[in-house]
């Protein structure tokens, strides 16, 4: 079965996602597709194992496998959150509709520290650009705003909220180089702050909840199994436990 073959044919969950999801798009801006795809169980089965990620087919699409999607979340890892929270769904099954309803389980405090830390790598790229050519990427910079405030407010609420809302014109200033470094520095350096201090009340629990998550998984690993042999009792027996 091939990569373009699993995303066609066996997609769960797909959405829109970067600046149009953000509410941050503009005339000339991409459509980014992400989703997730299931794997049929029986393809795990062989020795050549199937892929965690499809980049494509369609320009701007990335899908990954529902494993990897859900162990990327309890993770915490920002894209794979956002992805789960996009405002922008274009596209859920009933397996892609119950791990709609699992967001919440897959939030918890390790937000802070996977977010904090791209933020860091971000913040590290524009300082360099401003070293070497006296002003960072615009556009990166805009879209470190942008996660910081994410990462506050998804700490300070227990809700991850995507959409920028009224931060849109603000943020586009800095896109297009109207707001001077300094500025857009001291706004960065002021959004880590209040993003740490919320860490430290924050509603959302410690760690994720993995048990919720995994039973989800191997349910629709056993019901992928039993739905390729519905009449083999072997098979039913092993996923069965």
């Amino acid at each position: 079965m091939d990569a373009a073959a699993l995303v066609r044919d066996h997609t769960i969950y797909s959405c829109v996602m970067g600046s149009r999801a953000f509410g941050l798009a503009t005339d000339t801006s991409d459509t980014d597709r992400r989703g997730v795809f299931l794997v049929p169980t029986p393809v795990f089965w062989r020795f050549e194992k199937p892929p965690t990620h499809v980049e494509g087919p369609a320009e701007e699409q990335f899908s990954w496998e529902l494993e990897r999607f859900c162990t990327l979340a309890l993770r915490a890892n920002p894209n794979v959150l956002e992805c789960l929270h996009s405002p922008l769904v274009e596209y859920a099954d009933t397996t892609g509709r119950e791990l709609l309803s699992l967001r919440e389980a897959f939030l918890s405090r390790q937000a802070h520290e996977t977010f904090a830390r791209y933020a860091m790598g971000q913040r590290k790229k524009l300082d360099a650009d401003v070293r070497r050519h006296g002003a960072p990427r615009w556009k990166h910079a805009m879209h470190l705003l942008r996660l910081l405030t994410t990462c506050r407010d998804l700490l300070r609420t227990g809700e991850l909220r995507i959409d920028v809302g009224e931060e849109r014109e603000p943020l586009l200033a800095v896109k297009r180089g109207e707001v001077p470094w300094e500025r857009v520095e001291a706004w960065m350096t002021r959004l880590a702050a209040e993003t740490d201090e919320a860490a430290a009340g924050s509603p959302l629990p410690y760690e994720p909840d993995r048990a919720r998550v995994e039973d989800f998984l191997f349910r629709v690993r056993r019901a992928s199994a039993l739905q390729a042999y519905p009449d083999d009792e072997i098979v039913q027996g092993v996923v069965g436990g």
